[in-house]
């Protein structure tokens, strides 16, 4: 009976002895292709806190400075936001378009759209931020 029960486990461990290195070869790409997908995603949300970080920024800028300088405000707000986007992710954000919005007369806004860096080859991820609100103005009693 010993000898039938060693015979028996003898088969079924030669049986399985090529299990292991086929289940690797098989999921081995599922597990790159859930860590790469991990870091694009990563990548693409980092890169929307940037996009809408820079536009608040250039936004709160616009605001501030488009009741005392009304020309100049443009290049101000544009200012801050290059230098936000180059400070938090000069590589994250490609090609950054930057608009700046005065959709009526006492608003002002920015808009950012940035293509992101893709890890999969042919995938073209595309962000898009927008702030605006009210020019700040100071007004003295009794004025409108």
């Amino acid at each position: 009976m010993r000898h039938l029960r060693r015979r028996m486990e003898g088969t079924s461990a030669r049986r399985d002895s090529g299990m292991t290195a086929i289940e690797f070869v098989l999921l081995t790409p599922v597990l790159f292709f859930m860590i790469f997908a991990t870091v694009q995603f990563a990548l693409y949300s980092f890169a929307d806190h940037v996009a809408q970080a820079a536009a608040q920024a250039g936004a709160r800028k616009a605001r501030a400075t488009a009741d005392e300088h009304p020309g100049a405000w443009r290049g101000e707000a544009g200012g801050v936001v290059n230098s936000y986007i180059t400070q938090l992710g000069p590589k994250l954000l490609l090609g950054p378009d930057v608009k700046m919005l005065q959709p009526e007369q006492n608003t002002v806004g920015v808009e950012i759209t940035a293509h992101v860096p893709a890890v999969f080859p042919g995938l073209n991820l595309t962000v898009h931020a927008q702030s605006a609100g009210p020019v700040e103005r100071f007004v003295r009693e009794g004025e409108n």
